[in-house]
């Protein structure tokens, strides 16, 4: 089943050949002595349709490229270009970014960060409100998007009602609200069990092959990422790239 489209200004930018392109990217904590490089010249593409893994161990960067390439931590040095905007190119390159991330980037969090006194559908229509998408609009989006999520029974129930599973899929939905080319998924499985870890990750490959988006997933668990079409791995700020992952390997079951 493939994710609704949006309708009206919520829509995101068209897709282009390459969704993102990382080049050459260092980031640097601090200065002189007390400097702490947390990325050493990390370069990568991720195409529409791509599901990627990140993988390392705690401290490795991980987090700190993800921050990076949502435009909220600016690199020190390297070149950040999405759907074919060059955002940041050895500084920040004058556009609105708050804007642009919420049409092009999805973010899901390692808790759900939903808004606790908002119903499972309101969670998902403020992120399309804030994007220019009328209140009608986006009630019927918001719907589309809980049943594809096979959770539109619960569209009315507050956060605190739901299961976590339930809720990191209310998460999901918010982040797919305006169809963004890039969807960045933070230790998405990190507060689940096993078995709803392993749904989530499934959902996470249905949407990249449905939606064409770039899927981007930071994980330490190497049992959710089978099937990823990309495994990249971090290590004292450097990025490496298995020879061939799960998908690519055959051992997979792809999406």
């Amino acid at each position: 089943m493939t994710p609704p489209a949006p309708q009206g200004p919520g829509s995101g930018e068209p897709a282009a050949e390459t969704i993102l392109t990382v080049t050459g990217v260092d980031k640097v904590f601090g200065s002189g002595e007390l400097a702490v490089t947390a990325l050493r010249d990390v370069s990568f593409a991720v195409q529409p349709g791509e599901l990627m893994a990140l993988l390392g161990p705690s401290g490795s960067g991980k987090s700190t490229l993800l921050l990076c390439v949502s435009l909220v931590e600016e690199p020190t040095a390297g070149t950040i270009t999405i759907g074919g905007t060059t955002l940041y190119d050895g500084g920040w390159t004058g556009l609105d970014l708050r804007a642009f991330r919420r049409r092009n980037i999805g973010f899901i969090f390692q808790g759900s960060n939903l808004i606790p006194f908002l119903s499972a559908r309101e969670n998902i229509e403020l992120a399309l409100e804030l994007n220019g998408v009328p209140r009608k609009g986006a009630r019927r989006r918001a719907g589309e998007l809980l049943d594809y999520l096979d959770i539109g029974h619960r569209a009315e129930a507050l956060p605190a009602a739901m299961s976590g599973g339930e809720q990191q899929r209310v998460a999901i939905g918010r982040a797919l609200a305006n169809e963004p080319p890039l969807i960045l998924a933070d230790e998405p499985t990190a507060s689940l069990d096993t078995e709803r870890g392993f749904r989530v990750m499934g959902l996470l490959k249905d949407i990249a092959r449905d939606s064409r988006s770039a899927v981007i997933a930071v994980t330490h668990d190497e049992r959710m990422i089978e099937g990823f079409d990309t495994i990249r791995r971090l290590a004292d700020g450097r990025l490496t790239e298995d020879a061939a992952g799960p998908r690519a390997s055959g051992e997979g079951k792809g999406g």
